[in-house]
């Protein structure tokens, strides 16, 4: 049985892969939030979990040697567009620093295969967090060697993660209240926690040859003010866009196209930053030309 090391292995990224995997590798995760600790313990209780912050290069590297994984995924990351603008300094050294040396605790320990979670705001970014989510893409790519690969996966929203706003205008819907939205143009790519972890086994799966590779995966569009008004049959409170924040965003952009592969039969793209190819996407993939989710699948994404 394969052994993952998952940083970050506490949050919704972490725990979703554990789940649809539980049975199939040894899970080790490193984590500095003590009550997700606790919690990720109870569900998963052949988890075994350090605390450990990625910001520390002495105690990755110290635990990747000691733990010796065969795949490392690294979840940790400060993830919202707003706290990353407001504190650009923090999220620089959890984001790329903290990538970095995972990266190199990787590299020392003789890790076979470690996965980096990208985002869709790393693609043409314009906030502090996709510009240092793409950092941690380019890094990866450098890092890659035949006897260390590196990969990434470059997710859209993830659907009731921690923090997002699905959970949260469920719990305001619960109470009685508006919903908050930014902008009612807002448009988001989104897919179920399953599928992410589904993304993420795919990566790992692929990751038999000699190129490095980002891996995406064909989404469909929903637009935040329907969502609302399919959560809520309040009026919503239209409260303007936060800083970094766009109406729509870009999972492969345009410029990406020549170097992606494409198979017709089915839903996933890699991008091979080296290699053009002629299985080519098509066209750049956002929330600005996907295909709408029908009503049904905006509520089984929202209950399920």
């Amino acid at each position: 049985m394969k052994r993952v090391l998952i940083t970050g292995g506490t949050g919704t990224v972490g725990k979703a892969f554990i789940k649809e995997y539980y049975n199939e590798y040894k899970f080790f995760s490193i984590s500095r939030n003590e009550t997700g600790i606790t919690e990720l313990l109870r569900e998963f209780p052949l988890v075994t979990s350090y605390i450990g912050n990625v910001c520390d290069l002495d105690h990755m590297i110290n635990l990747f040697c000691k733990i010796q994984p065969d795949i490392v995924i690294h979840a940790a990351a400060l993830k919202h567009i707003n706290l990353a603008e407001e504190n650009p300094t923090t999220a620089v050294e959890i984001n790329v620093v903290g990538s970095s040396n995972v990266a190199k605790a990787s590299i020392r320990a003789n890790v076979p295969l470690t996965i980096g979670i990208s985002t869709d705001k790393a693609c043409n970014p314009d906030s502090v967090y996709g510009y240092s989510k793409r950092m941690m893409e380019t890094m990866f790519m450098q890092y890659h060697n035949s006897q260390t690969k590196f990969v990434c996966t470059r997710f859209a929203n993830v659907a009731n993660s921690n923090g997002s706003v699905i959970p949260f205008w469920l719990a305001e819907a619960e109470k009685g209240n508006a919903l908050k939205l930014t902008d009612e143009k807002m448009n988001r790519l989104m897919f179920s926690k399953k599928d992410s972890a589904k993304l993420i086994k795919k990566a790992i799966d692929d990751s038999v040859g000699e190129e490095t590779f980002i891996l995406c995966q064909i989404m469909k569009n929903v637009n935040l003010l329907e969502l609302a008004k399919l959560i809520s049959d309040k009026d919503v409170e239209i409260i303007g866009k936060r800083p970094g924040e766009k109406l729509n965003e870009t999972l492969i952009s345009e410029k990406e196209l020549s170097f992606t592969f494409h198979n017709i039969d089915d839903d996933y793209v890699y991008i091979l930053p080296t290699i053009q190819n002629t299985n080519n996407l098509s066209h750049e993939h956002s929330s600005a030309n996907a295909e709408w989710m029908s009503e049904d699948e905006m509520k089984k994404l929202t209950w399920n």
